[in-house]
């Protein structure tokens, strides 16, 4: 359960704020009554969760928090120095990225900047703050060296990337913690107020994402023409969650980190339930449930490399933060196509997210 009296009126330095996760993030932090200063690109996809939800300020009043909409990129220092010296965040979530694997073949050089050099970017504009700021830099489950394992990965584990998003993301681990290590602290040249830590989760679905080559939204978009849902990896395996799991994580992560940052500040893993792991094939399947149609196998043996397996262990964030997942495989399917066909069907966007964010608070505070 999240403290809500501590997101009212927190002043929030929200990356990536236009994208898939960072709009449902928006959303959330606006309900809090937080005050929110986002930082990203301009949507990439059309059409864009971020676009479709209408957040201005007036609509931000209505919700009981605060916005301020900031364009701009990872690489412009300046840019995120000048930001920091306006918003003065108590709490920072950075979400921007180039977050595709199939997209970092393309253009690696691009993934490498935004993914480790931009981070590295961040913290050196919030290393001037005087006043105490808790840092989640958010990453990935890929960030481990994948040996195709039956059992999940733990935070101590060692990462590794075979294609460059997943190498850049395991950098930036590394760049992050060499940071914290070098940067955080009492000594003259440390900052003592930042606490920083790490969140990596797994394969994150739920109404809103339009971005390509991932499974739901491709789906979604054959669905909603009648066409068959072309499936390239129909026997990997992801660990899949809602996307409300772990930004509720990375949430109560902040909190503690706030409170207490020299014990939470390191990496933590968001992931679901080990009945969530589950093939692509048994995902598709799961979805035509609740919107029928049909799906194609389109597996190229010659295509880029991408994992097989992933899973990864929560007991860290379980332990220490007493997180866990709140829905089960079933419940995530069904509330993300629910939400892609209402919206397909008239159903106001914001409407949709709303009604998912209060179900998921309902659900939180009867597991309390």
């Amino acid at each position: 359960m999240l403290d809500q009296r501590f997101w009212r009126g927190r002043r929030v330095l929200l990356t990536g704020h236009t994208g898939f996760k960072g709009s449902w993030l928006l959303l959330w932090l606006l309900s809090l009554g937080s005050q929110v200063w986002g930082y990203a690109l301009e949507p990439e996809t059309e059409p864009s969760l971020f676009t479709s939800l209408g957040i201005d300020q007036g609509q931000a009043d209505c919700l009981g928090g605060g916005f301020h909409h900031r364009l701009g990129d990872l690489r412009e220092l300046q840019a995120l120095q000048a930001l920091v010296a306006e918003a003065q965040p108590e709490v920072v979530v950075h979400l921007a990225a180039q977050p595709l694997v199939r997209r970092s073949y393309r253009d690696p050089l691009e993934t490498w900047a935004t993914n480790v050099q931009g981070s590295l970017h961040l913290l050196e504009a919030l290393r001037p703050l005087q006043h105490p700021c808790a840092v989640v830099m958010v990453t990935t489950d890929k960030v481990y060296a994948n040996r195709e394992w039956d059992f999940g990965y733990r935070e101590d584990d060692r990462l590794g990337g075979h294609d460059p998003y997943s190498a850049s993301k395991a950098a930036a681990e590394l760049a992050i913690a060499s940071w914290r290590a070098s940067f955080c602290g009492s000594a003259a040249h440390q900052n003592p107020h930042l606490s920083i830590a790490t969140a990596r989760a797994g394969n994150v679905i739920g109404g809103g994402d339009w971005a390509a080559d991932r499974i739901v939204p491709d789906a979604m978009r054959a669905l909603a023409s009648g066409e068959p849902i072309s499936v390239r990896s129909p026997r990997a395996t992801r660990p899949w969650q809602h996307v409300l799991e772990p930004l509720g994580g990375y949430l109560l992560l902040a909190e503690r980190l706030y409170s207490d940052g020299g014990s939470y500040a390191s990496a933590f893993n968001f992931g679901p339930v080990l009945e969530a792991n589950r093939p692509v094939r048994e995902l598709v399947a799961a979805a035509l449930q609740h919107w029928p149609g049909h799906w194609q196998d389109l597996s190229d043996p010659h295509a880029p490399h991408e994992a097989g397996r992933l899973h990864l262990q929560i007991d860290k964030a379980h332990h220490q933060l007493a997180w866990q997942p709140r829905w089960d495989f079933a419940t995530t399917v069904a509330r993300t196509v629910n939400w892609y066909r209402a919206v397909h069907e008239g159903t106001n966007p914001l409407e949709c997210c709303l009604a998912d964010l209060e179900a998921y608070h309902a659900e939180a505070a009867h597991a309390h």
